[in-house]
């Protein structure tokens, strides 16, 4: 819960990857040139994963990155606000935090603006300063495609993916984001080496594309089976998702769950939301279906709200919205 004392106990979520502050426009359907006021938010996708969780009641704390700037206090603020651990942040000193701008053009588009990502602290994480019994005693691991994007942080990503083990849940985002690759073919290359070491793939269709070469669902959800992944989670937008388990040696076991409708506000942060509340399913040992029910309605909640780490919904939330949509 928000405040909670994160000091001692061992996190059950501990994230890796990006963090920033998120600039959005209190104006919506404009464009920044004709925008006058903002509102200021923690961001970047680990983070918010990290956030999402906490809003369950999970213990959760992230590794990464920031300035050593207002900004990047403002983070350490917001982080233990929401309750996040944050002993594994930490400043890299001479780089800016990062700061992402947004325009609000509902319902399905968002451009993004990235400033202070050349390189961005979060990708200066190094393997020789990783925690790895931190690493090794979470009880789910989240790390993102982005920091697979460049060095350092792409040594110290596969580190603690080695380190680990497959002890507990690893869990990879697919996350692809064009701007931070030089192609999709080296991102892809990047992807494969991520892939042996991980339980769990979550992305949508393009970022699926890009790991394993395949758009269709079912296919891709094969592929990264045949990578070695066991629960594949393919997000399909409007047509819902997708969930594949392996059941043994060649047996799998798929469901397809439409999404929760929502009047979309901002649908920046649902992914992150969407992850936060499968690492929460994930740990309770929930059936499939039910997992992802409550995952889409999560993502849905914060879909229909301006922000994305203020947005996380509760339980209780999610519960709510399942029973007023779906009688779940």
């Amino acid at each position: 819960m928000p405040g909670q004392d994160t000091t001692t106990a061992a996190p059950e979520v501990l994230t890796m990857g990006r963090i920033g502050v998120d600039v959005y426009p209190l104006q919506t359907g404009v464009s920044l040139r004709e925008v006058t006021t903002f509102g200021k938010y923690l961001g970047g996708s680990a983070t918010n994963v990290a956030v999402a969780a906490a809003r369950h009641g999970r213990r959760s704390a992230v590794i990464t990155r920031t300035g050593d700037d207002p900004f990047g206090a403002f983070l350490h603020d917001a982080l233990r606000g929401f309750g996040v651990d944050d002993r594994h942040v930490t400043a890299v000193p001479g780089l800016p935090t990062p700061v992402v701008f947004c325009e609000i053009f509902p319902p399905d588009d968002f451009p993004l603006y990235f400033y202070g990502r050349d390189p961005a602290p979060d990708l200066m994480i190094r393997a020789d300063e990783l925690d790895l019994d931190a690493v090794r005693t979470a009880e789910v691991f989240w790390v993102t495609v982005t920091g697979l994007s460049r060095e350092p942080s792409r040594e110290a990503t596969l580190a603690a993916l080695r380190a680990r083990g497959r002890d507990g849940i690893t869990v990879l985002d697919l996350d692809y984001r064009p701007i931070f690759w030089e192609s999709r073919e080296e991102a892809r290359r990047r992807v494969r080496e991520a892939l042996p070491h991980v339980d769990v793939a979550v992305g949508n269709l393009d970022e699926c594309d890009t790991a394993v070469g395949e758009r269709d669902p079912h296919a891709a959800a094969a592929a990264l089976h045949d990578a070695g992944v066991g629960l594949a989670v393919v997000k399909q937008g409007p047509a819902g998702v997708l969930a594949s388990v392996t059941t043994g040696p060649t047996g799998t076991r798929t469901v397809e769950v439409p999404p929760v409708p929502v009047e979309v506000v901002n649908g920046l942060g649902a992914g992150d939301a969407f992850g936060g509340a499968l690492c929460h399913a994930l740990l309770s040992g929930w059936e499939l279906e039910r997992a992802m029910r409550f995952c889409n309605a999560a993502g849905s909640i914060v879909a229909g709200r301006l922000a994305c780490a203020d947005a996380m919904p509760t339980s209780a939330e999610v519960e709510e919205m399942l029973k007023e949509t779906v009688g779940a």
